[in-house]
């Protein structure tokens, strides 16, 4: 707003040939002195309703922008969830092993930057000749062996050669000793 009010002043006192207050050797002087009662402190009322009617329309946009963030990641979760939902009833059909565990590859996630939760990088890799849909099953196990937590991740429509990398999770206490171990995998 002060940039506004200055800019308009700047503008005021422009110079002019046609201004004879105007010399070439210096500044412009007034011939009688300015009534102090005609200035407000206040810009004029129709610069103060444009400046208002721009930071209401910069806080729409700002809200608008926070709902279409909120309504992507929405839809982006609905999506992972079709995608995991999908993973699941494929697996449904499969016992232990699957017909695409040597399409698939964990690397650990530091806890660090999980906020402590267990977390591994899923890589699966079409090695196929067609398009296909992978779902995979991530057991993490115990230091006695024993199978304590499981995620269902999966990847659809893969191109031969395509890699995609979803992120299996465990909800276990981030002290617990886990090691990810791939159980079923399945292209479909």
């Amino acid at each position: 707003m002060a940039a506004l009010t200055g800019a308009l002043v700047l503008a005021a006192c422009s110079s002019s040939s046609t201004n004879p207050s105007v010399t070439a050797s210096g500044p412009a002087t007034l011939s009688t002195a300015p009534n102090p009662s005609s200035f407000s402190g206040e810009p004029p009322s129709g610069l103060a309703s444009t400046a208002e009617s721009a930071l209401a329309s910069v806080s729409a946009a700002a809200e608008s922008a926070s709902a279409a963030a909120a309504s992507f990641a929405a839809s982006v979760s609905a999506q992972g969830e079709q995608v995991r939902q999908n993973a699941v009833a494929a697996l449904g059909t499969v016992g232990n092993g699957g017909n695409a565990l040597n399409d698939i590859t964990v690397t650990g996630v530091p806890r660090a930057r999980t906020g402590g939760l267990h977390a591994v990088v899923v890589t699966i890799t079409n090695s196929g000749l067609d398009t296909a849909s992978y779902a995979v099953q991530v057991d993490f196990v115990d230091t006695s062996g024993k199978a304590v937590d499981s995620a269902v991740v999966g990847a659809e429509h893969l191109a031969p050669g395509a890699k995609a990398s979803p992120v299996a999770f465990s909800r276990r206490p981030a002290d617990e000793t886990l090691l990810p171990v791939v159980v079923r995998a399945v292209r479909y």
